[in-house]
C-alpha cells in the first residue's frame, strides 16, 4: 500500500508531465528456465512508469541548459537542513548521460536546488525520475520548469523567454500558454533585454526592481536610461517617483508650464484672516475665497490638534 509520502511525491511535479512521457518499461521476457541470482549493478536501471530511483548524487552531472545564474546560499542552506531532517519530498528529474559513456552517469533536467542541497546535507543518494529525452526536449523542460518558479530574478526570466523564442521558435502566446503566464507579462520580460548591460546587471542583482526597469524603458535611448538609472540608485527613488521623473524627462515642457503657472492673488483681508486663525489654533489654515464664497481648510496631525479645534469652536472634546 502506498505511503502518504509516496502519494505526495507523485502529486508534485506534474506540471512537466505534459511535456514528455516517462521512460518506457522494458518488455516482459518470455518464459524461460530459472537463471542464477546476479548481484545488482552499482547504478540501478531506469524504473518503469516513472517510479523514482535512489541515484548516487556523485553520478549526476549539472544541467548544461540551466537558465538560472544565481542560487541564494541562505535558502540553499535552509533546504539542506530540511532535507537532512525529512529527506527529498519531490524527486528530481534526470536523463541518462551520453550514450557513448558506459559509466552509468546521469544528467539533471530539473531539480538542481534539491540536488545541491542534498550534497550539502551529506546525502549519498537522491530520489530521481529518469526520462528518455533528446537535448532539445531536455532544454525545453528545464526552461519551462524554471519559468514556473517564483524566485527567478527578472533578467533570468527575460533570458529564459528569449531562449524559448530563439531556440524553439515559440510565439509569445505559446510561451504564455506553456508557462501559465499572460502574454503581456511575457512581452514585458522580453523588453528588459533592451536595457543597457549595466542597467540589466542592476536588475539582476535586485538594486533595480522590475517596476523600475519598465519605467526606465520608456526613455528609449541608452544614454537617457543609464543617466536616469544612476539617479534612481543614488536617490533611492521608489517606482512611482521613477515614473514621475521619467515623465518629466519625456515632457519637460509640461513641467515648465506647470512651474510657470501664475499664482492667484490673495485678497489682503483673506490673508489676514488666515494669519489670525493660524495664530489662534497653532495649525495650518487655508481660506479659499471667491467673490465672498469659499471654504476654510484646517489641517491637523493628531487627536490633540483635533481637540484644540473643537475647543476653539466652543465644543468640549468627546461631547
Amino acid at each position: 500500500m502506498p505511503t502518504p509520502s509516496d502519494k505526495k511525491r507523485s502529486a508534485l511535479g506534474r506540471g512537466l508531465e505534459s511535456l514528455l512521457p516517462s521512460r518506457p518499461a522494458a518488455a516482459a521476457p518470455a518464459a524461460a528456465a530459472p537463471k542464477p541470482v546476479v548481484e545488482p549493478a552499482p547504478v540501478a536501471p531506469p524504473a518503469p512508469a516513472g517510479k523514482p530511483l535512489e541515484i548516487p548524487v556523485e553520478k549526476i552531472d549539472r544541467n548544461p541548459y540551466q537558465t538560472r545564474s544565481q542560487f541564494d546560499d541562505d535558502k540553499l542552506d535552509e533546504l539542506a537542513k530540511s532535507i537532512a531532517a525529512s529527506g527529498v519530498v519531490q524527486p528530481i528529474v534526470v536523463r541518462l548521460g551520453d550514450k557513448h559513456n558506459d559509466d552509468g552517469r546521469y544528467t539533471l533536467i530539473t531539480g538542481e536546488r534539491r540536488w545541491l542541497a542534498s550534497q550539502r546535507a551529506g546525502k549519498t543518494t537522491i530520489p530521481a525520475i529518469v526520462r528518455e529525452v533528446s537535448n532539445v526536449q531536455a532544454m525545453e523542460m528545464t526552461i519551462v520548469e524554471n519559468l514556473q518558479r517564483a524566485d527567478l530574478n527578472p533578467m533570468e526570466q527575460a533570458h529564459a523567454y528569449a531562449r524559448l523564442s530563439q531556440e524553439f521558435q515559440m510565439t509569445q502566446e505559446q510561451m504564455a500558454e506553456r508557462t501559465g503566464k499572460d502574454r503581456a507579462s511575457v512581452s514585458n520580460f522580453l523588453r528588459l533585454l533592451k536595457l543597457p548591460d549595466a542597467v540589466q546587471m542592476h536588475v539582476e542583482t535586485g538594486a533595480l526592481s522590475f517596476g523600475h526597469a519598465r519605467a526606465l524603458l520608456a526613455l528609449g535611448s541608452r544614454e537617457a536610461i543609464e543617466s536616469a538609472a544612476s539617479k534612481v540608485l543614488a536617490l533611492h527613488l521608489s517606482v512611482r517617483s521613477t515614473e514621475t521623473m521619467v515623465q518629466s524627462m519625456l515632457h519637460p515642457e509640461s513641467k515648465q508650464k506647470k512651474e510657470e503657472k501664475p499664482k492667484q492673488a490673495v485678497d489682503p483681508n483673506v490673508r489676514e484672516a488666515e494669519d489670525q486663525l493660524r495664530r489662534s489654533l497653532g495649525l495650518r489654515v487655508q481660506i479659499e475665497d471667491k467673490n465672498g464664497k469659499g471654504r476654510v481648510v484646517i489641517e491637523y496631525s493628531g487627536i490633540d490638534d483635533f481637540d484644540a479645534i473643537l475647543m476653539a469652536l466652543g465644543n468640549k472634546p468627546g461631547v
